[in-house]
């Protein structure tokens, strides 16, 4: 696949996560969500499947399969030969959609030979953009309109008040006791694959994630963290986190500058 491919369809996903973007903020704004409990018992909205809908139909212009949260379940057998696929959250974060609180992002990710390789995470309710593409950096808009580069934060894991990103959902006692090692550590809480963002942009250090999570959760977030300097490496071995598993769910991981 050529780089010239590969850049159009960044910028054709980030057009895409801003379209998907407008069409959750239209429900966001309305009287009702249309809230249903998956079989997971996740919540889903309508905006999830819009979001879903916008998406897909234009990805799959690219003729690459696509492995979407909310599209059809799709059979290992299937998806093991895939060489590249698009991977997408149409709505990540939607208990913090529910609860208005904004903390909720479209993830869509190009996946290659098990690893992310192409990121876009759009926040819709503040418009901002984070992307990011193998070997060429990873970025986020700024009011100018010119792109700044995202440069992940140096710390030692001996220095006193590392902030330590945590759930606003899954504060589970493992987690505890992981953040119990640092020396006055400053918890930092949010929705989303907004957590990656923190550290991304150099705003937070350390995000243990010793709890559930799904491979479209993840993917888009974890090559905009490597293209930023930091690391998304499972809690057990330290090795990274890879995609298109027999079984989506993740490892427990550790992000870290």
């Amino acid at each position: 696949m050529t780089d010239q491919f590969l850049k159009e369809w960044l910028e054709k996903a980030k057009e895409v996560a801003i379209k998907a973007g407008e069409k959750i903020l239209e429900v966001y704004n309305s009287d009702s969500f249309g809230e249903e409990i998956k079989k997971d018992r996740s919540p889903l909205t309508k905006a999830d499947k819009i979001s879903h809908e916008t998406i897909f139909a234009i990805l799959e212009k690219s003729e690459l399969p696509i492995l979407s949260e909310e599209g059809r379940d799709i059979p290992f057998e299937e998806r093991k030969n895939w060489g590249y696929f698009w991977m997408v959250d149409p709505l990540d974060g939607t208990k913090e959609f529910i609860k208005r609180n904004g903390e909720f992002t479209v993830n869509i990710a190009l996946i290659h030979k098990n690893r992310s390789i192409l990121g876009v995470v759009y926040v819709p309710v503040s418009q901002k953009m984070y992307w990011a593409l193998e070997g060429n950096g990873a970025y986020t808009n700024q009011e100018s309109g010119s792109p700044k580069k995202l440069s992940c934060a140096n710390y030692n894991e001996n220095d006193e008040g590392l902030k330590i990103v945590g759930s606003r959902s899954h504060m589970n006692e493992e987690t505890q006791k992981f953040i119990a090692k640092y020396k006055n550590p400053e918890i930092v809480s949010m929705g989303s694959s907004l957590k990656f963002m923190l550290i991304a942009e150099g705003n937070a250090h350390i995000y243990p994630r010793i709890a559930p999570t799904m491979e479209w959760d993840t993917a888009a977030a974890q090559i905009i963290v490597e293209e930023a300097g930091g690391n998304v490496l499972k809690y057990e071995d330290k090795e990274k986190v890879s995609y298109n598993k027999a079984h989506l769910l993740n490892p427990y991981f550790v992000v870290s500058s």
